[in-house]
């Protein structure tokens, strides 16, 4: 695919581009569902692209196309820099790229079994096996399962000279159980909610998640909230179990840390942002045992947002955004680095496919564990009175990430250091930085878990990305709960 590349390069340089990069990007994908003993939906897509971004007169181009023909290929980058252009008429600036060392590098994620070697027929044979679990149980109207299997294979090269060749693949997986009586759903999921679990690696993934094994404690759980308590309302201390805090961190640190969000880049669709850049290394986000990484290394564990170079071909970093309660970083990428005074990118510039645009997204965002040992049965055991929250079921949070609501599938009532009764519709509320002041309590790395969001939306037109958030268990002092939902 490089010859395809090098067409589009010299062609981009014949007309005047300054600098240009192009992808090639081969992508497949299988995904799987099924419904009350039925198969819901059954896809197994290719898709194959290439795209070209310049920078012409100072301003950006952008064009692709899917056909690789060396005409074609030309003619997409004659249109890139013929768009750059005609958008440097209405520039404020001309475009500044920081600084990159040109990387030459071959980069693949890590796995023991490639999903595709594992036929249709196997994967659906699970998935109703699983299925006729939750079902088995008395008082489930509604049973959905689902199985996902992701490749994308890249190559990334740019008139600086860097030429990266980078395999990404991901699995994901999950279900939930529906019960209705009189005029209440209730649902419960496993391992998490929209979608399950997902995480950078092969089909070894689906045999770690113990499926089988714990649907029926799961449907059970559906049918028992049915019989539980609504859940007390006033302030609270509150423990969120680590998936509901990786949707926590998502929505509100990993959002508002967006640099693009931040400079107004993304207003119209996303929203923007209450970090505003003089709030860098002056906030206090957090209470001095908030520590959040974004973190795109393998080091880091198999993260949706794991991988060895990003869409504009940085290395994969560890950048700071939260250390010790106190602000400390943004997403950023080689066009905004220097507007929050920094030399190099923090590469997180990614494209949902060959055809769209890369722009800032999440890696993995991650609250680091505590240091001193502490399980999530000592968590709970050190509580007085409280309510122990698992498992996202709804959320909403303004446009500058910082007045939030979050509701949950179940909850515990914790009395006297004990789960005293199970209670039904938790929901908790507050205002981002007086949330995060608030945790004073994190278990330690044997409860962290590196969850998996597949679904965050960005951008226009729409673009779909996997992000990673890394969480354990955590206590928040004062928490307001309840008002969402009243019985």
């Amino acid at each position: 695919m490089k010859h395809v590349a090098n067409w589009a390069l010299n062609i981009a340089a014949l007309r005047g581009a300054s600098y240009a990069d192009v992808r090639v990007v081969a992508q497949r994908s299988r995904a799987l569902t099924t419904k009350n003993g039925k198969v819901g939906s059954a896809s197994d897509a290719e898709s194959v692209g290439m795209s070209v971004r310049v920078i012409a007169d100072g301003a950006w181009g952008f064009a692709s196309s899917s056909e690789l023909g060396r005409g074609a290929v030309e003619a997409t980058a004659a249109l890139a820099v013929e768009i750059a252009r005609a958008s440097s008429r209405v520039k404020r600036e001309d475009v500044r790229l920081a600084p990159e060392k040109a990387a030459v590098a071959e980069w693949s994620t890590p796995y023991k079994i490639d999903p595709f070697s594992v036929s249709v027929e196997q994967n659906i044979e699970l998935l109703l096996k699983i299925d006729a679990e939750l079902r088995s149980v008395s008082g489930i109207t509604l049973a959905e399962t689902n199985l996902n299997f992701n490749r994308e294979e890249q190559w990334f090269v740019s008139s600086e000279g860097a030429d990266i060749h980078q395999t990404k693949l991901s699995t994901g997986a999950g279900y939930a159980a529906y019960a209705f009586a009189g005029n209440e759903i209730q649902k419960r999921s496993y391992p998490n909610s929209y979608g399950g679990q997902w995480q950078n690696k092969g089909y070894e993934l689906i045999e770690e998640l113990k499926l089988v094994e714990n649907a029926r404690r799961i449907a059970d759980e559906a049918v028992a909230l049915h019989q539980a308590d609504q859940c007390p309302e006033g302030k609270f201390d509150i423990i969120l179990d680590s998936s509901q805090l990786g949707l926590q961190i998502h929505e509100s640190v990993g959002h508002p840390i967006e640099l693009d969000r931040v400079l107004g880049m993304e207003a119209n669709f996303a929203g923007t942002s209450f970090l505003s850049i003089d709030k860098l290394r002056k906030l206090r986000y957090g209470s001095e045992m908030v520590n959040v990484v974004a973190d795109a290394r393998q080091e880091h564990g198999p993260g949706l947002g794991t991988f060895g170079f990003d869409d504009e071909g940085v290395a994969a970093q560890c950048t700071p955004i939260i250390t010790n309660g106190l602000f400390t970083g943004y997403l950023s990428s080689r066009e905004t680095a220097h507007t929050i005074g920094e030399s190099r990118s923090g590469g997180t510039l990614r494209a949902e496919g060959w055809n769209r645009l890369p722009m800032i997204r999440m890696t993995n965002i991650s609250l680091l564990p505590g240091e001193k040992p502490l399980s999530l049965e000592q968590l709970i055991a050190s509580a007085d009175h409280g309510i122990l929250m698992q498992t996202n079921r709804s959320w909403s949070i303004d446009d500058k990430r910082y007045n939030f609501q979050f509701g949950c599938e179940i909850g515990w009532e914790i009395k006297n250091g004990k789960r005293a009764r199970m209670v039904k519709n938790p929901s908790y509320s507050g205002i981002t930085t007086e949330f995060w002041n608030s945790l004073d309590a994190i278990c330690s790395r044997d409860e962290w878990t590196l969850w998996g969001t597949p679904n965050c939306g960005k951008g226009q037109p729409q673009q779909v990305m996997g992000t990673g958030h890394g969480a354990a268990p955590s206590r928040f002092h004062g928490i307001k709960v309840g008002t969402a939902f009243k019985s």
